[in-house]
């Protein structure tokens, strides 16, 4: 891949992760996740090969359907508050679907087998990319909306994806999934 390349999807990285970090406004948070997407989506699929391709399409797959619905709650959101400040999220059908969406983003157990398999795919370096970087502006938008969320829901996803991903780890034989 041309150095030049690599470092306008380095940048844009960090532009979306930069502009969904300091939001405050649901739509810009989405527009920085969609950066982040589209920016790592060539690194994933960079080999040319098909595991690689096959990788990218499911990143793609997944994070699309997440930032829909995370786009449906913040819509559901307004309509029902007329608020579109992430701060003010009170609607509970809308702090269910953003759960769910942010569970899709970082992988979280009931929707997590795409993470092992997008992370053998990719080449080294952005498989550790997208289990470090991507995750930060996931978690700043949970962060930002913690309190509205539902703390049991949360607790639960987070102890059944420690708890399953230390159980799988045991039957892996291959490194990036045990990561994963």
């Amino acid at each position: 891949m041309n150095p030049y390349t690599k470092l306008t999807f380095s940048l844009s990285l960090m532009l979306g992760t930069t502009i969904t970090v300091s939001s405050s406004h649901w739509m810009s948070a989405w527009a920085g996740l969609e950066i982040n997407t589209l920016a790592i989506i060539p690194l994933i699929s960079k080999s040319h090969h098909p595991r690689a391709i096959e990788a990218a399409i499911k990143y793609f797959l997944v994070q699309a359907a997440a930032s829909t619905l995370l786009l449906f709650s913040s819509m559901i959101n307004a309509w029902h508050t007329g608020q579109w400040d992430i701060t003010q999220l009170s609607h509970p059908t809308s702090s269910l679907l953003l759960t769910t969406a942010i569970a899709m983003k970082l992988g979280l157990v009931p929707f997590h087998f795409w993470f092992p398999e997008v992370l053998q795919g990719s080449p080294l370096t952005t498989a550790m990319l997208l289990s470090t970087v991507m995750k930060f502006p996931p978690m700043t938008i949970l962060f930002l909306t913690s309190h509205s969320l539902n703390p049991t829901l949360l607790t639960t996803m987070a102890l059944a994806s420690a708890a399953l991903g230390g159980w799988m780890g045991l039957n892996q034989t291959q490194t990036r999934k045990i990561l994963a």
